[in-house]
């Protein structure tokens, strides 16, 4: 008897000179890790739905085909596929931007690669935060883009609800990246081992980077995600989150923790663990300076904190899973 599964609806945009290997294979990663967890024959794990869409005029975004024609479920993601041949003003049309705005507004996490990178910089969406993209374009996104953070050498930057690649293959990362998100890490390794490719085994290990979930449908509190998540929730206070809500404290927390899974100080390790996790991978700061960075000012805070959720002290992740030398 087959098991029901939940659908999460995952949508691939097509855009003028959009890398149609990429778009295709996306949704065949998908594909494949469908097929590993439907292994599992359990409803916990839900069904990876690929939905394309493109833009058909400069007023409305409309959605070219789907996979599974007639899926009206609101989109989990929106993942932008790389340009062979590079950004020019005409990929941004008003109408995209647009809907790339109340897609991220309505709780979808949003990826770019490469030139998807430079689509969501226009989007505004990135002002503030932290992204990556191809090292040609970098100069040219630092000048154009100055209140984002460019990290040019990071291969990837996932900030929660917004996901920045580099490489123009660097899409079968950011589908593994959700796959993991969605289906777990021991699925996602299987799926990048099926398919012969290279993925961080940080997340099998240490459990999957943290992940929020945006698609609960409760505005109040995902204003307050998307604000955490700009913020680096460093420097933050319940009373400081339920006024951003609107709501009442009690009422907040009741409602934070229905949304999200998580009272709201967990929530924030989650994150702050997060940042340092991909700042102990590709950066080579100290662990003191990562902690304060992150919004730790007690050292030894952050060290425990972070053990607790990953299993390892900060300096073991390090020597495991860094690609840049400590320094010294």
């Amino acid at each position: 008897m087959a098991v029901e599964r939940a659908v999460a609806e995952l949508g691939v945009l097509i855009y003028p000179g959009a890398q149609m290997a990429a778009v295709h294979g996306l949704t065949d990663l998908f594909g494949v890790a469908n097929r590993i967890a439907a292994e599992h024959q359990t409803a916990q794990l839900p069904l990876l739905r690929v939905s394309h869409w493109q833009v058909e005029d400069a007023q409305a975004p409309a959605r070219c085909y789907a996979s599974h024609p007639g899926a009206d479920r609101a989109l989990v993601a929106v993942l932008i596929p790389p340009s062979i041949g590079g950004f020019t003003e005409g990929q941004s049309p008003a109408g995209l931007i647009r809907w790339l705005r109340q897609q991220h507004a309505q709780g979808a996490t949003l990826g770019g690669v490469c030139v998807g990178s430079i689509l969501l910089a226009e989007s505004g969406l990135l002002d503030g935060r932290s992204a990556t993209t191809h090292w040609t374009s970098a100069k040219s996104f630092a000048e154009r883009y100055p209140a984002i953070k460019l990290l040019a050498d990071t291969p990837i930057v996932d900030d929660g609800d917004l996901i920045t690649t580099a490489g123009l293959m660097a899409w079968s990362e950011l589908g593994l990246r959700m796959v993991d998100r969605l289906l777990g890490p021991s699925i996602a390794a299987s799926t990048a081992r099926f398919l012969v490719i290279e993925h961080s085994d940080s997340a099998s290990q240490c459990g999957s980077n943290f992940a929020p979930i945006l698609s609960h449908g409760d505005a109040s509190i995902l204003k307050v995600q998307h604000w955490l998540q700009s913020t680096g929730a460093t420097d933050v206070s319940l009373n400081a989150m339920a006024e951003r809500a609107g709501l009442e404290e009690r009422t907040f927390l009741r409602r934070f923790r229905a949304a999200t899974g998580l009272k709201p100080t967990e929530y924030c390790q989650h994150l702050r663990v997060g940042k340092a996790r991909e700042m102990l991978e590709f950066t080579n700061g100290t662990i003191d300076h990562i902690a304060w960075t992150v919004g730790y000012a007690d050292a030894s805070a952050f060290r425990a904190t972070f053990k607790k959720i990953t299993g390892l002290a900060p300096s073991d992740y390090r020597t495991r899973f860094g690609v840049t030398p400590p320094r010294q």
